[in-house]
């Protein structure tokens, strides 16, 4: 298993990203390793790291100013290849359309739910990262 999980946060807000940080944790699940955040606070600062690669999952601001993370998100699906999962925050449950749009992995609601956000991070991660749990086979 990997050592740390890297979740990219992207918001124009600090406070969003703190909320994240501070929702999630060091660790979202027992079966998961310990999660190192990449905090980032504009578009390019999100598509450099995305190309220097490592990153396991992306947490985007939907309401983020002058990019939105919706839109966001489309472009890296778009352009990043194998682009890491994607959560979305989005502002209402109504919103969830456009977070299908956008082509999110998943999407919850902001102001973030500590629990939906962990939960929702977790299954994102297992994706990427190897669990402590995973079994080998041996014959």
């Amino acid at each position: 298993m990997q050592a740390t999980a890297t979740v990219l946060v992207y918001s124009d807000d600090a406070n969003t990203r703190e909320q994240v940080r501070l929702a999630v944790g060091r660790r979202p699940a027992a079966d998961l390793p310990p999660v190192e955040y990449v905090e980032c606070a504009t578009l390019p600062a999100v598509l450099e790291e995305l190309e220097r690669g490592g990153i396991d999952v992306c947490v985007l601001d939907g309401e983020a100013n002058p990019a939105g993370g919706m839109g966001v998100c489309r472009q890296v699906k778009d352009e990043i290849f194998r682009c890491p999962p994607v959560l979305l925050l989005i502002g209402r449950p109504q919103d969830a359309w456009l977070a299908t749009w956008s082509r999110a992995d998943a999407a919850v609601t902001h102001p973030v739910d500590p629990v939906a956000l962990s939960e929702t991070l977790a299954t994102l991660l297992r994706r990427r990262v190897v669990p402590d749990t995973a079994v080998v086979a041996t014959r």
